[in-house]
């Protein structure tokens, strides 16, 4: 998921005691926590956090693709992956609107994804060098995002839960999407055939980074569970993710690029190898392959659209004091 927030340290609440079992009693009851409702200052940090990481993944991951609208291979895969990048850019925008309900600013968050505070998910710091990394984000990056997701329409913050519900039923088209991409080309000819291997390869381990640290690494996840903001275990999304896509693999004829993958008859679930953990950290430490690259490109973006919010925030001056005036008269 583009969540790895989640994995962070929990602030410990120094609450009423009174307010925060009434407050469990309503998370426990899945009862939904609205903007206006009293909750503890580490709920609210914590969800600040999670979703403007969320929505900052969103955005940043508009570059890998964005960088190949271009380039697709003919005029409707151009038009169905602009129409992709459309759809992440629309999900920022929801994601931003939840986190300002809980008190900061979209403008604080942004500074704080340009300024390295914030971090968004490691996935988006690979490098796309083929048409095939677009089918791979699709199928790989976007499901396991789904398997994420999916438990966050049931998250206990209304406005966060609101939101994922549209944005899962898009991102669910885009994973479908992508698996069409590499069937395609897993199904032509050869060279196609090995373009698709290839990326599978690069990608395969990068997505199963995206749940985050295996259960014993992550320390800080229980408070979330309680809270309900986190609904399932990494390790336990991450094997989920696993058993659905491995045999979507084997289908197309493809090899994982892992020689510890097996299936255990008694469990019912694929095994897998040694994820590099090492790498991980790097790249969430901002070292990896695009890191400063992706910012750079972020900061660029919002430098050079500054005319454009001047532009409508003027229009909506001008259009409040239009209707203050006209409010007068009619007076």
């Amino acid at each position: 998921m583009y969540a790895q927030a989640l994995n962070t340290v929990t602030e410990v609440s120094k609450d009423d005691p009174a307010k925060l079992a009434a407050f469990q009693a309503r998370i426990d009851a899945e009862e939904k926590i609205e903007p206006n409702d009293w909750m503890p200052e580490g709920y609210r940090k914590t969800l600040v956090r999670q979703i403007s990481q969320h929505a900052h993944s969103e955005i940043v991951g508009m570059l890998p693709e964005g960088n190949w609208i271009t380039r697709a291979p003919s005029l409707k895969r151009k038009a169905a992956l602009l129409a992709k990048v459309q759809d992440e850019g629309g999900h920022g925008l929801y994601l931003y609107s939840a986190a300002e309900t809980l008190g900061v600013s979209r403008e604080e968050l942004v500074d704080a994804l340009h300024s390295g505070r914030a971090k968004y998910s490691s996935i988006f710091n690979y490098p796309t060098p083929s048409w095939a990394d677009m089918g791979m984000i699709g199928w790989l990056v976007d499901g396991a995002a789904i398997m994420n997701q999916i438990p966050l329409c049931r998250t206990s913050f209304g406005p966060y839960a609101r939101a994922m519900i549209r944005i899962c039923k898009e991102e669910s088209f885009h994973q479908r999407q992508g698996y069409e991409i590499v069937m395609t080309l897993a199904r032509g000819t050869p060279a196609q055939k090995k373009m698709a291997q290839d990326s599978l390869n690069r990608w395969w381990w990068p997505a199963l980074m995206m749940f985050g640290p295996s259960d014993s690494a992550s320390q800080h996840s229980d408070q979330n569970m309680k809270w309900k903001i986190k609904r399932f275990s990494n390790d336990a999304l991450r094997q989920k993710f696993i058993d659905a896509t491995v045999p979507q693999g084997h289908f197309l004829g493809l090899t994982f690029p892992d020689p510890d993958l097996k299936f255990n008859e008694a469990t019912g679930h694929w095994e897998h190898g040694e994820i590099d953990w090492a790498e991980f950290n790097r790249v969430v430490k901002g070292e990896g392959p695009c890191n400063r690259e992706r910012i750079k490109a972020r900061i660029k973006a919002h430098d050079e659209g500054a005319w454009v919010r001047e532009a409508a925030l003027a229009h909506a001056e001008k259009r409040a004091a239009r209707k203050a005036a006209a409010r007068i008269a009619a007076e």
